[in-house]
């Protein structure tokens, strides 16, 4: 996408979104392009997770410190395997919440890029259950990254409107599934660590008994 150009917006259904225009936008994104997409919480802007470039435009474009990670959703265990280790325990939280709004912080693989992780070694991990999310990580077959699509500090957006209203310019795609929930973001569990600890408290609520294990 020349920088400058106007993002595209296309019409999606958020229950039963059409594989065409899925497969579509994930060309977009293997060919280096950032493409916007309901969650259920929010707008998210997505990249191909293991594009370095890709993922330097999503920093750029928001105004994020490099020193932050980025989040990437994936469509099962299988595929998070492909970027993270998966311990047992990280794989019987999934099996509890996933698809849902926990992000869980796993080791990073070795080959997953440090501008991903921050230079952390460690990524989060989810798997959304907003049809077009999952739908998009599917078409891609491979990680999208998640952050909120709004510059760092401000509102994130409910609407494709209001991901227009921060980024007219620099997204080559708006998937337009009508208003997301908004509400609280995910919650974050760093399982690096024993026992787990909550990073951010969002949309999930985890008990005493799942932390102690």
């Amino acid at each position: 996408m020349r920088n400058g150009s106007v993002a595209r917006v296309v019409t999606v259904d958020p229950v039963a979104p059409a594989a065409a225009v899925l497969r579509d936008a994930a060309i977009r994104l293997r060919q280096g392009e950032l493409v916007a997409f309901p969650t259920e919480t929010f707008y998210g802007l997505g990249a191909a997770a293991l594009d370095s470039h890709a993922i330097k435009r999503i920093f750029e474009l928001k105004g994020r410190p490099e020193s932050k990670p980025l989040l990437a959703l994936v469509d099962s265990v299988t595929m998070a395997e492909t970027v993270a280790h998966v311990s047992p325990a990280a794989k019987t939280m999934m099996a509890r919440h996933w698809p849902g709004a926990l992000t869980i912080v796993l080791a990073a693989r070795a080959d997953v890029p440090a501008a991903l992780t921050a230079g952390t070694g460690t990524i989060g991990l989810r798997a959304s259950s907003h049809p077009v999310a999952l739908g998009l990580v599917r078409a891609l077959g491979a990680p999208v990254t998640a952050p909120s699509a709004n510059p760092s500090g401000d509102e994130p957006p409910a609407s494709a409107v209001g991901v227009l209203g921060y980024f007219p310019e620099g997204i080559a795609l708006v998937l337009d599934g009508g208003p997301t929930a908004g509400g609280k973001p995910s919650t974050v569990l760093d399982m690096t660590v024993e026992p787990p600890r909550v990073l951010r408290q969002g949309v999930v609520r985890l008990t005493a008994a799942e932390l102690a294990r």
